[in-house]
């Protein structure tokens, strides 16, 4: 008989994976060295 995980094992997974997009998108960002072009408000 198989229990269902709980609601926070899903939670801690869920968040877990949340992190590791995160971090891997930032490196991503990071690696590509462009700033994003910065507008300067027309006078």
């Amino acid at each position: 008989m198989k229990r269902k995980p709980d609601i926070l094992w899903v939670l801690v997974v869920l968040f877990s994976l949340g992190v590791v997009t995160t971090g891997y998108t930032q490196s991503l960002w990071d690696r590509q060295g462009e700033p994003a072009p910065v507008v300067a408000p027309q006078r």
